[in-house]
């Protein structure tokens, strides 16, 4: 092989073996995995053949965890993606441009913070008896509307779905800010030549504009919300009664807890597979993801 065709391959060879390493033996091994069973404390496998999917999709914690992961994709996009983008180009409007800087720093600030010290702080902030919450919802007349928010299976879910949204927006307003900075300053000064107003302008060109970054964006958030953990761990464990389990923390403890590991790689395949359904939707069908 010539000389310069060697060359261009040393350089990207530590990169392909990293990722061979690290990212593609453990997909397949996980991908194998998922038909064995055995304990984790012994090397005695048996082959199940599809078992363990049989198993999960008769469970019916799959489909509570399934139903609160795409609550958590579905909101996450709303808040983190559509209001994420919204907040950008405010803050890039003429009129707030002046203090932008001040508020950029103000909505990225939650993402610097630990996930541990977040969950500290709403335990309290959710507290049913003296959490600033329902303190707050009391002394504006809405004591009825006051919960038991991390113990009540009907709003865990929702509660913790808020916190991840809390720390997360920044993230997803400093992309947008530096994708709204490159759109050329000649079409909004066409647009409003041409009369258009805000309104007008954010969906014709600013939208338009940063297509690219809000595929990233919907990729990063729904691949987060399916492999959320942290938040749930903390604040909930996936209780009361699995109903703010996610597809993590239902892994963590079928791997972990139950010595599951087979069933634990089944739980994880269908993640991936799951993830990779919605980018090659969002890619093929919205066409987008070009650049």
């Amino acid at each position: 092989m010539p000389r310069t065709r060697i060359i261009p391959i040393l350089y990207i060879a530590p990169a392909l073996i990293m990722l061979s390493l690290f990212v593609y033996y453990p997909l397949v091994r996980n991908l194998v995995n998922g038909f064995y069973e055995w304990n984790p404390f012994t090397l005695d496998r048996s082959f199940v053949s599809i078992e363990n999917y049989t198993r999960l999709f008769k469970d019916p914690v799959f489909y509570t965890v399934l139903k609160n992961n795409l609550f958590y994709a579905v909101i996450s996009v709303i808040l983190q993606v559509g209001l994420g983008l919204v907040i950008a180009a405010i803050l890039e409007d003429k009129v707030f441009r002046r203090f932008s800087t001040f508020f950029r720093t103000t909505f990225f600030i939650p993402v610097l913070i630990s996930m541990t010290v977040i969950g500290i702080l709403f335990s309290f902030i959710y507290n049913p008896e003296v959490g600033l919450l329902n303190s707050f919802l009391r002394a504006i007349g809405l004591g009825e509307w006051a919960e038991g928010w991390l113990g009540n299976p009907k709003t865990a879910i929702f509660a913790v779905i808020f916190v991840s949204q809390w720390q997360s927006i920044g993230y997803a307003v400093m992309l947008f800010v530096l994708a709204v900075q490159k759109v050329p300053g000649e079409l909004y000064e066409a647009a409003t030549i041409d009369g258009a107003g805000k309104l007008r302008t954010f969906f014709s060109i600013t939208v338009p504009q940063v297509k690219e970054m809000t595929f990233v964006l919907l990729i990063y958030t729904v691949t987060g919300s399916f492999l959320v953990f942290s938040e749930v761990y903390v604040l909930t464990s996936g209780g009361p009664a699995n109903s703010s389990q996610v597809f993590s923390t239902y892994l963590y403890q079928k791997a972990f807890i139950d010595s599951e590991p087979g069933f634990a790689s089944a739980i994880a395949n269908v993640i991936l597979g799951i993830t990779l359904i919605f980018y090659f939707v969002q890619n093929k069908v919205l066409k987008t993801g070009e650049e």
